[in-house]
């Protein structure tokens, strides 16, 4: 994201308007529903924009574009059909750290002119940094179709009772408050034109609100999946727009974190390798503390919580504690790394069942049961085993496993940084050297990972 989607307040602010064309018109349109105070220089404008410019309370300057100009400017668009003139005004305006637009030039702009759904005192905007023009336009008209225009009336309504609901309900209950304000019978109220009634329910529920117990905090244990943010659940989607406050860990892809509530607080608790940033005994009772201070909060795991990530031993202790959980499952990394490798981990032809084993124990040490692994037609499935495939090898190998059976690293799977290493049980050591495969890696070991080559599909 190049460009920082902003609000600004314009009202009454100067604005700089080189130009006085259709766009120069158009541009002017935007900042005179801002209340923006116009001052426009150019040979001639059109009627509109001299309307425009008077009811704004600004002026128009017969001539062309000098830079003392900008001296009275806070905002500066540079809309001529010269471009040596347009490159001019971008230039003296940055010289100023003056936000600057050039019409059609995203190279030569601080900021762009997004388009606009508007609802009364409720705008979107959609923005393409300038690259996309036509795409933000049909986007808007698609949201246009969505959005019903009594959106405009409560979001007013919000605004004029908004000291009201801060003065009579703390933090913890205020966002809850505002949130059945929107999902409940005020708006239809607004939307059949009953403005006096809305406020009315919504005085007489900020009263009740007023009387209510404090909030009591609750934990949703939530799995992000793999790492694409399109297989997450629709449940843990909708708890993470609703958490105070998320724990989150190194698996986490960045895609997925993004989708968290903008204003939750974020704390990093993950693992890296001969590395704990804070004890699980530590994030344990992280979660009890933050319950108890009433807030709703997100444990956000990559993969599923309860393949190999700890969440038992987490709601064990929330149960302790009589801390209300929700535990939202997650696609494991297994299954999105395998489907987006082309790696089916069951096949009739070459494997009939399939063992997922984490690559190292709570003690730090790798003592698995080798010899049950050594078993025809599996697939098995090590989690975390990248520092310990040298040794994975060499143990199944030893214990009578061919060391030509067909094995895969997958790193960062699901991701557009997925990588998948093919090789066999005795080569894929060596070839996660070379290859300088990092975590997260998957490992695949069996005669499924034939399939790659014909099923590979995700690049």
């Amino acid at each position: 994201m190049r460009y920082l989607p902003l609000a600004f307040d314009l009202r009454n602010r100067p604005c700089l308007i080189v130009g006085g064309g259709t766009i120069a018109t158009r541009k002017a349109r935007l900042l005179s529903k801002a209340e923006a105070r116009l001052l426009v220089v150019a040979p001639d404008i059109t009627d509109e924009l001299r309307q425009l410019v008077m009811g704004s309370g600004g002026e128009y300057i017969v001539g062309t574009y000098r830079k003392e100009l900008l001296d009275r400017a806070e905002i500066v668009v540079a809309a001529t059909a010269d471009e040596n003139v347009n490159a001019q005004v971008s230039k003296d305006a940055r010289a100023r750290r003056l936000p600057v637009n050039v019409v059609d030039s995203p190279a030569l702009c601080t900021f762009t002119f997004p388009s606009i759904v508007e609802r009364g005192p409720l705008s979107v905007g959609i923005s393409s940094g300038g690259s996309a023009p036509v795409l933000t336009r049909m986007l808007r008209a698609q949201i246009e179709t969505l959005l019903s225009p009594g959106l405009g009336l409560i979001a007013e309504l919000a605004g004029r009772m908004r000291d009201k609901v801060k003065a009579a309900l703390p933090e913890a209950q205020r966002k809850d408050f505002w949130h059945w304000v929107f999902n409940g019978p005020i708006v239809g109220e607004i939307e059949r034109g009953h403005k006096n009634e809305a406020e009315r329910l919504l005085l007489d529920e900020l009263q009740r609100w007023e009387h209510r117990p404090a909030p009591s905090g609750e934990v949703y244990l939530v799995g992000g999946g793999p790492g694409d943010p399109d297989l997450l659940t629709f449940r843990a989607l909708r708890l993470m727009q609703q958490a105070d406050v998320v724990l989150y860990d190194r698996l986490v892809s960045t895609d997925v974190l993004e989708l968290v509530r903008r204003d939750a607080e974020r704390i990093y608790v993950g693992k890296m390798k001969q590395f704990h940033s804070v004890p699980q005994d530590d994030i344990n009772q992280l979660l009890v503390d933050l319950a108890k201070e009433g807030k709703k909060v997100l444990r956000l795991k990559g993969g599923d919580p309860f393949m190999f990530g700890r969440g038992g031993e987490e709601i064990d202790k929330l149960a302790e504690a009589g801390i209300p959980f929700q535990v939202v499952p997650g696609i494991t990394a297994a299954i999105g790394c395998s489907a987006y490798s082309g790696i089916p981990l069951t096949h009739r032809d070459h494997a009939q069942s399939v063992r997922f084993i984490t690559g190292h124990l709570k003690q730090g040490e790798l003592v698995l049961p080798w010899q049950e692994l050594i078993v025809k037609s599996q697939t098995l499935v090590f989690y975390m085993g990248l520092t310990g495939l040298p040794t994975i090898s060499e143990k199944l190998i030893a214990h009578g496993m061919d060391a030509d059976t067909p094995a895969a690293l997958v790193e960062k799977g699901t991701t557009r940084d997925q990588r998948v290493i093919v090789g066999t049980l005795g080569t894929l050591p060596a070839l996660a050297e070379t290859h300088k495969v990092e975590a997260p890696a998957l490992t695949i070991i069996g005669g499924v990972v034939k399939l790659r080559e014909s099923l590979g599909w995700y690049q």
